[in-house]
């Protein structure tokens, strides 16, 4: 990476290389950071799957499915908003498939992920509202990695600023900077509002906010996931406003801004108006004495098993939806709690105090087993 030498002295200086080539492959700056983003968010989405007793390794099924739904997704949304670029004047249809070229959105990826992440948590017998409050703190982590991708690309900034930390911008050609006749990369005049990097501190934020408020709180039944929605959405909401890149708009406002007011209400009132106790879940289908020690907080679910002097993956065949007082008694003994004898009573959380604790009337209907959605 090459840096050229900074208008002034207060100034954050942008790299004028985004794209490497080892032989003939191209590493793209931006997807090495969605990547990296990728594999922190499913380092934390897996530790706290196993802390509500999900059995290692499901983050794995369950990114298969995510991650590609989500590229699909953002894809799609960034060409519905934008399709002049594909299908107007002058526009080439068939570069809607060239990704590597850039343009994803946001809101897209994260449609296409829930999509996909729910056909996973369904065959993996996992209530999906368990795995999107697992993710809740991991996913604005993996976006605050991903815009630094932009800041490779020199992409994303805001208006012209004489702050401190003013950004420089280059003039950009196929992940390169141009440059001069002395060899010298050409900035743009000025300097400009870091606004990917306003985002990628607010998300930093906005997962710290989960992550402390969900552990006072005990939020459950996807709460937490509400929460990450609503602290994001108000950062993009005046962030959004300050970028000047191209867009489409609506009544003179960029659509992002109208999107993301719509998703905080909507956020806003799924997290006022669902109640209930953070959910925990216990294996169907393997044996007791995996269960996990009393030491550990996380689940150690072993999933290998010796057949013909071969250890194979055994994976549990669903999970049970349980109280934390059960799961804290299934962790300690090994035992699991009785069914359900009465499964007309409705498990809704609707007499769960506001302070996350379970009365006992509700123990056994959350102990269900969990064999469809949440």
């Amino acid at each position: 990476m090459s840096l050229a030498s900074p208008t002034s002295l207060a100034a954050l200086p942008s790299p004028s290389t985004a794209v490497w080539h080892l032989g003939p492959i191209p590493l793209r700056a931006y997807a090495l950071f969605i990547i990296a983003g990728i594999v922190v968010a499913c380092w934390v989405t897996d530790r706290r799957l196993r802390q509500r007793g999900v059995a290692p390794g499901a983050v794995l099924d369950i990114a298969l499915w995510a991650v590609p739904a989500g590229i699909i997704g953002a894809r799609i949304y960034h060409v519905i908003t934008s399709p002049a670029a594909y299908f107007g004047t002058g526009g080439d249809p068939i570069k809607v498939f060239f990704i590597h070229e850039g343009g994803l959105g946001i809101w897209g990826a994260v449609a296409g992920g829930a999509v996909g992440a729910w056909i996973a948590a369904r065959q993996l017998g996992i209530p999906f509202a368990v795995v999107a409050d697992a993710l809740a703190p991991g996913l604005p982590l993996a976006q605050a990695i991903g815009r630094l991708g932009n800041w490779f690309n020199n992409e994303l900034y805001g208006g012209r600023t004489d702050l401190p930390w003013g950004l420089e911008i280059h003039r950009m050609d196929g992940g390169q900077a141009l440059r001069d006749e002395a060899g010298r990369p050409i900035l743009e005049e000025g300097l400009y509002h870091p606004t990917f990097a306003y985002e990628a501190l607010w998300n930093v934020g906005v997962a710290a906010l989960v992550f402390f408020l969900d552990r006072k709180l005990r939020l459950g039944r996807g709460r937490a996931f509400a929460l990450y929605v609503m602290g994001y959405t108000a950062g993009r909401f005046w962030i959004e406003m300050m970028r000047t890149d191209d867009a489409t708009t609506i009544l003179g406002v960029r659509l992002n801004v109208w999107t993301a007011a719509v998703v905080f209400v909507g956020a806003l009132i799924y997290f006022l108006r669902v109640r209930g106790p953070r959910e925990y879940l216990i294996p169907v289908g393997l044996p007791a004495a995996t269960a996990t020690p009393a030491d550990s907080d996380v689940s150690q679910v072993d999933l290998s098993a010796t057949r013909g002097g071969r250890v194979e993956p055994e994976v549990p065949e669903g999970y049970r939806v349980v109280s934390e007082e059960q799961f804290a008694h299934w962790r300690q003994t090994g035992e699991a709690p009785d069914e359900v004898t009465n499964p007309a009573e409705p498990d809704t959380g609707a007499s769960t105090d506001d302070d996350g604790d379970t009365p006992t009337a509700a123990e056994g209907a959350a102990a269900r087993p969990a064999d469809r959605d949440s």
